[in-house]
Formats: C-alpha cells, structure tokens, sequence
C-alpha cells in the first residue's frame, strides 16, 4: 500500500508519495502520475506544508448509511441513499483546527470513511468493483452546524463552514477490509464505533447513486456516511477518525474569533 498527498511548494501545490520516511513530490495527481520524475527531490514530512489530499470539484456525502445513526438521529432506516453536498471551501488543511463558528451553538463531530475518485464516472454500475473508480481510501470528519442543520432543513450552511470538511493527511491507495473498524475519539474518549459492513448500502451502491445524478470527476470526494455516536464539539477538544488499515485523521477545536 502507498500513501499519496498534497503539500504546498514555492511553485504551488504538488502532489507527492509517502515514501521510505521521505515525500516525493510527482509530476501531477497519481492516478495520473503514479511515479515521480527524475531526480525529484524529496521532502520530510515533518516540516513540509501539507494541503488537503484532495482538490474536488464537489464534495458528495451520504447520510444515514448506518442504522444505528439513523436511530439516534430519530429516523427511520432509509431505502435508498440520501445525498448531500459540502462545499469545496469546506476542506481543512492538515494541522489545523476546526473553528467553532459564533452562528452556531452545536457542532457536532462524524467521523467517515472517504473516497478520492480517479476517474470520470457517470452512471457507475451498481454491482461494480468500486477500485475500479476510486484513486484512494482516507478517514474524514463531517462536522456539522446540528442546531442549523435542524433549523432550516437545507443543510448545505449547517455542513459548509469554512474548515468544516478535516481529511487524513494522506490517503491510501488500497482499500480497507470490508469489517473494518471505524473509530471517532474525542479528547481520548471513544464515541462512535462502527464496521464498515454495518452500512446499509454498499460503495457500488453509493457511486451508482451519486453518479446517476452528476458525474464524478477525478478528485472529487465521497463521504459514506458516520456511525452512531456523533459528538457535540468544545474549544480544546482533539479528535482523532481512524478506519483500519488507512492514515488517521486528527485535528484540534478552537472557537472562532469573531
């Protein structure tokens, strides 16, 4: 497995590829540049500036793929996927911490597995091998405005705060096992606790879903859905999403300085 990522060059953003404890920057995305040029030079990754490992064109979600969050969310079980969209500006650069905004009085915490596509998809077939359209694996945090989320029905503000969409540093260029576990700590308490099978719906499922409406385009984002647990947020809290087998996303919580 190999692990690819974005960082910040005084050329602009590059790709690059966690390699022996180094990250070598590549010539251009990696499902496109899967090797690095001649005499790339290597950068540490601890001082390099990284940037979220995804640039999208759209960042599609799902919510209640899980039963249990369905419940705990007082809604019934779904029969189909239910789709939402954050916006691009919602991406959180790694190191940095979510912003409580002074809008709202209830952030609450989703840790998710994430999907990089790879390539164009319209109409992905919904028995397909999901590898098949996706470039990577990664864990990602679907913070949500609750208190406005459930005040006004449309959802794309409660979900679309600036730094509202934390990715893992890197993602994985294999999948995690089908029975992975999905785990969302905050200030080292466990609050959700999941397997990746729980999910009413599988990945071919969600691409099928997703793709029938709008196509997919390399680099887009798919957040599959959070687990039962969802957690309200406090200045100082550290949360750490982590699924088997892929980089752990953490990041801190501040409050906004308004």
């Amino acid at each position: 497995m190999s692990e690819h990522g974005r960082v910040q060059l005084p050329g602009g953003a590059a790709w690059v590829r966690l390699a022996g404890g180094e990250a070598v920057p590549l010539p251009g995305p990696p499902w496109e540049s899967p090797e690095p040029e001649a005499r790339a030079l290597a950068l540490d990754p601890a001082t390099a500036h990284w940037l979220p490992p995804a640039a999208p064109s759209k960042i599609v979600c799902f919510a209640r793929t899980y039963p249990a969050h369905a419940k705990e969310m007082g809604s019934e079980e779904l029969k189909q996927p239910l789709l939402f969209l954050k916006a691009p500006s919602s991406l959180l650069a790694p190191g940095r911490p979510v912003l409580l905004p002074p809008e709202s009085g209830h952030v609450d915490c989703e840790g998710e597995l994430a999907l990089v596509i790879g390539r164009r998809v319209r109409r992905f077939p919904a028995d397909g091998d999901p590898a098949e359209a996706i470039a990577g694996w990664l864990t990602a945090d679907d913070v949500t405005a609750r208190d406005l989320q459930r005040a006004e029905g449309q959802w794309a503000r409660g979900k679309s705060f600036d730094g509202f969409c934390p990715l893992s540093r890197t993602f994985a260029t294999e999948p995690p096992a089908p029975a992975a576990a999905l785990t969302t700590r905050v200030s080292g308490e466990t609050v959700q606790s999941a397997r990746l099978c729980d999910m009413s719906f599988s990945l071919a499922e969600l691409l099928a879903w997703a793709s029938a409406a709008m196509t997919l385009e390399p680099g887009d984002l798919v957040l599959t859905g959070t687990p039962a647990g969802v957690h309200r947020l406090q200045p100082g809290d550290e949360v750490r999403v982590g699924v088997e087998g892929l980089p752990e996303l953490v990041h801190g919580v501040e409050a906004e300085d308004a």
